[in-house]
């Protein structure tokens, strides 16, 4: 993940890789620790994959954790605020809104891989 500051202007377009590594450890991989039990996990220390198919199975094995967890949840579970970590919105809130980002990121990911396929054919 490469950040900076102040952000560019303009803003670069992200790639599949930054848009995947997103995913898997800032809307994922935190609340899986937090919420989960899962391992803390750290943005600057996190072993990033270097090929598409071992993104895909990070991806595949944070979504796994995460819905797991979320699956286990109870009515009260989702209707408080969870015990630990540093979030305070209700659960119910939290999975809603770590779903749109999954969602809308995922989005992206499927048009920036569309455009990459057609990027040379004329069309």
């Amino acid at each position: 993940m490469d950040y900076a500051s102040p952000d560019p202007v303009p803003a670069p377009v992200t790639t599949i890789a930054w848009r995947m590594a997103h995913v898997i450890v800032s809307c994922l991989g935190y609340r899986v620790g937090w919420h989960f039990g899962g391992e803390d996990i750290d943005v600057q220390t996190f072993p990033y994959a270097g090929r598409a198919e071992e993104a895909l199975k990070q991806l595949d094995e944070m979504y796994g954790r995460w819905n797991a967890g979320v699956r286990k949840l109870s009515d009260a579970d989702l209707a408080n605020p969870p015990a630990v970590g540093p979030e305070r919105n209700p659960m119910e809130i939290i999975v809603q809104h770590v779903n749109k980002e999954v969602i809308h990121h995922g989005a992206e990911i499927a048009l920036l891989r569309d455009l990459y396929q057609w990027r040379d054919t004329g069309r």
